[in-house]
């Protein structure tokens, strides 16, 4: 009798899922394209799977089992023995359901701008919608020094009257780290002023996190410089044009031959607007694929909607969730057709601060939410 009562709780009682954790997978060496996967296991069993730190794939509890087996190597005849005995399915349907979710994911990998709802059947989740137990990106200003000659409004010097040392930012990586986030960016002020950078993308790095780059790009025409930042890892840059700048442009051409991804952004001017199309022509013709925009000011929407137009016939891909420079008006391309796009400030990206106090965003300098190294977590993230 109590043999038969243990089969009945067994086979009735609900499947408990797997503890709430968080997974980092980095392809071989030698694979191509090499790329990166990380895994949030949340405590009601669902998941958030993060490709190369782009795409965001909402998983309910079973297909978030699978990637956790498919991060952790789990031969697929073991997976279908252990779905069998938890779901009470038989391992042949348990195998193929399997495959199918690992051959999906792999062909949203090596596909490049392949959309995950049109051709693997994911369902589709408005940006932004889901709860999030933390970011998806932090944008760390590492410093708010400018080079001699640049916009000071690019710079809020006066807010901060302190820079975190390595160590204190190293600090800042690992509570990221600790807490889930995947993707970090460096940014600033100009980042490259830092003599600890290159350490501090290794830092990031050497953990598990996708790491880019925010910067006006001048430094980079130094090949030996720009080597040693690659040599870390790094994994994109965004680029910082200045149009009517020959050295911005010679940084570009130097940047875009290294294997690395790179957004141009570009701040839309009154005095640039007319001469905008060209040079998006000149960026094309350099083989740029990404393109973010923003405008000085609102009354340049116009011309922002005809860039857009003109980044689609050249082939340009744009992007409007990158940091960009303080202006009015943020980038205003999305790559989504359908959806209208939430604010995703404070929510899925988070901006730190040279001093350590975190913003919802960068540009956002009356909403402090709490400093990265002072306080605990659910007073910087939980309350936004």
């Amino acid at each position: 009798m109590a043999s038969f009562l243990s089969w009945i709780r067994e086979r009735f009682t609900k499947v408990q899922p797997l503890p709430a954790e968080h997974l980092h997978y980095q392809s071989p060496p030698g694979d191509e394209p090499a790329y990166r996967l990380h895994l949030r296991l949340n405590a009601d069993g669902s998941g958030l799977l993060i490709v190369n730190a782009s795409t965001i794939l909402h998983l309910n509890p079973t297909a978030a089992e699978y990637a956790y087996h498919m991060m952790k190597g789990t031969p697929p005849e073991e997976v279908a023995r252990l779905f069998a005995k938890r779901y009470r399915v038989n391992r042949e349907t348990a195998l193929r359901d399997f495959s199918d979710f690992r051959d999906r994911i792999q062909t949203l990998v090596h596909t490049p701008d392949l959309d995950p709802v049109t051709f693997l059947d994911f369902e589709r989740v408005t940006p932004h919608s889901v709860a999030l137990t933390a970011p998806l990106r932090l944008d760390c200003a590492l410093t708010y020094r400018l080079p001699p000659g640049a916009q000071a409004e690019y710079a809020p010097v006066k807010r901060v009257d302190r820079e975190l040392t390595t160590d204190e930012w190293k600090t800042v990586l690992d509570k990221a780290w600790i807490h889930g986030i995947p993707h970090v960016t460096f940014t600033g002020g100009e980042p490259t002023l830092r003599s600890d950078l290159a350490e501090l993308i290794a830092y990031a790095e050497g953990k598990g996190m996708v790491t880019g780059l925010l910067t006006d790009g001048l430094k980079l025409a130094d090949k030996d410089y720009l080597h040693t930042l690659l040599q870390t890892g790094l994994d994109h840059i965004l680029f910082l044009l200045q149009p009517q700048e020959s050295a911005s442009w010679q940084a570009l051409e130097t940047v875009m031959p290294e294997d690395i991804f790179v957004t141009v952004h570009l701040t839309v001017t009154p005095q640039n607007v007319s001469q905008a199309g060209a040079v998006l022509e000149k960026l094309a013709s350099l083989e740029v694929k990404s393109l973010s925009l923003s405008a000085s000011d609102v009354s340049l929407q116009e011309g922002i909607s005809r860039l857009r137009d003109r980044a689609a016939e050249l082939g340009l891909t744009l992007r409007w969730d990158l940091p960009v420079p303080y202006s009015a008006a943020n980038p205003v391309a999305a790559e989504v057709v359908d959806d209208a796009v939430p604010d995703g400030a404070g929510k899925v990206w988070l901006y730190v601060e040279p001093d350590g106090d975190v913003l919802p965003a960068q540009g956002e300098p009356d909403k402090v939410l709490g400093n990265f190294l002072r306080d605990p977590w659910e007073k910087i993230y939980l309350t936004t």
